[in-house]
């Protein structure tokens, strides 16, 4: 039954059915195949179950929060004012990208969102001053998928609500790891560009006294963020509350510093916003309803009982676990590997004595790598469509220094997971 289930998954997502109905589609045909129970008579129950707990009211003011800051124009302010900061070090523009990206994630809460703002801005600079069109988009790339990770991140409140996760407790364990791996990525750009100063395009410099303006652009941003995330850690408000208060903070932003927030911006904005969040709550709920059918129908104990039969040890239980993960992720859209997996996986790992808070950070640095890995690497597709030219072979070469990089960050969390659990257990 667990092979028919994941090669049913794959053939239904290969014909390019939407994921949310191909998990209904899942729960309705293991019911049916597997379960003596007529499971089918309890999908409204769990269709509503799963929509109507208040946390998931923090992933539409999260994802309208970016979408305000996104079409009110302050992006591009954001990206020249960190251009004045950051031209200095080997690949000069291309850090730019990374440090925008790195803000954007600490407030949009969405790599899909963070990657098509950095892209749209960054882009036209590129063909502009010269920059290697490989490592350019792969930065883009690889910044956007900090959006996850960073706090506040939309896939941590899904990844806490299928969980019973404290999920301030998840926000405090994603920062960390998050701030170093964007700096890892700027060391990592700064010792190609280093080694190969052609790749990293003209040496530009700036005053002092345009850097220092420029800081008008930047301090809401940091306001907005400190506002959102600490209201949560003093005690002020829950992360929908704080969701709230930043939905109403990146409006004045986008009135005072950015284009304004005239009707048709913010009807772009909240037809956005309905897009993307209706796709989150049709995956949660066709996840929860499949998870339903699988449990009834015994699948969560075989899958168990297969993973203790193989008589590894819990570091090798893991590490198959991550080896599953890395695979998947080509195939399997992030949001999608995340909650179709979650009920299954983490009970299991949980088992074995580790922590879920960390975990859940571990799976969220796997979920990014299947971002901006082929053939179904989100980023990708975002980056490539705000090219003017080139393939996107181009942009898949450009994200392997970053893979790398998540590649080792992973390695770290397994042998430091103090990196994920040390911010929680001070807060």
């Amino acid at each position: 039954m667990i092979w028919t289930v994941a090669a049913s998954l794959l053939g239904l997502m290969a014909l390019s059915i939407p994921v949310g109905i191909v998990l209904f589609i899942l729960g309705i045909g293991v019911g049916e195949f597997y379960s003596a129970f007529p499971l089918l008579r309890g999908l409204g129950q769990v269709v509503w179950s799963s929509s109507s707990s208040s946390t998931l009211i923090a992933v539409p003011l999260f994802v309208l929060l970016g979408e305000i800051l996104v079409r009110g124009g302050v992006a591009a302010r954001t990206y020249a004012a960190l251009d004045k900061w950051l031209s200095w070090l080997p690949g000069g523009l291309i850090h730019a990208n990374i440090a925008t990206a790195t803000m954007f994630s600490a407030t949009s809460g969405s790599s899909v969102a963070t990657a098509a703002t950095v892209a749209t801005v960054a882009m036209p600079q590129a063909e502009k001053l010269k920059y290697d069109p490989k490592l350019f988009s792969g930065a883009i790339a690889a910044g956007g998928t900090l959006g996850i990770l960073i706090p506040p991140s939309i896939n941590l409140i899904v990844y806490g609500f299928l969980t019973e996760t404290s999920i301030p407790q998840l926000f405090s364990a994603g920062l960390v790891p998050g701030i170093l791996m964007a700096l890892a990525f700027v060391v990592v750009t700064a010792l190609i560009c280093k080694a190969r100063p052609a790749l990293g395009g003209p040496s530009r410099s700036f005053t002092w006294g345009e850097r220092l303006r420029s800081l008008v652009q930047l301090v809401p941003i940091i306001i907005l963020f400190v506002v959102v995330i600490g209201s949560i850690y003093a005690g002020w408000a829950t992360p929908t509350e704080s969701a709230a208060i930043g939905v109403v903070i990146a409006a004045l932003i986008a009135v005072t510093l950015g284009n304004g927030l005239g009707l048709a911006t913010i009807a772009e904005a909240l037809h956005g916003t309905i897009r993307i969040s209706a796709m989150i709550m049709l995956v949660i709920a066709g996840a929860y309803f499949l998870n339903f059918a699988m449990t009834s129908a015994g699948l969560g104990r075989a899958l168990t009982e297969l993973l203790e039969n193989t008589g590894l040890s819990p570091l090798g239980t893991l590490l198959l676990v991550v080896l599953l993960y890395l695979i998947l992720g080509f195939f399997i859209e992030t949001l999608s590997l995340m909650v179709a997996t979650i009920p299954i996986i983490v009970p299991i790992i949980a088992g074995l004595g580790y922590d879920k808070v960390w975990f859940g950070v571990l799976m969220i640095v796997l979920i990014e790598m299947a971002l901006i890995t082929p053939p179904v690497g989100l980023n990708l597709f975002v980056v490539q469509s705000a090219r003017a030219k080139g393939s996107m072979n181009e942009v898949i070469l450009g994200v392997i220094p970053f893979v790398l990089v998540m590649l080792c960050m992973v390695a770290l969390l397994i042998a430091v997971p103090g990196l994920a659990l040390w911010l929680p257990s001070i807060l």
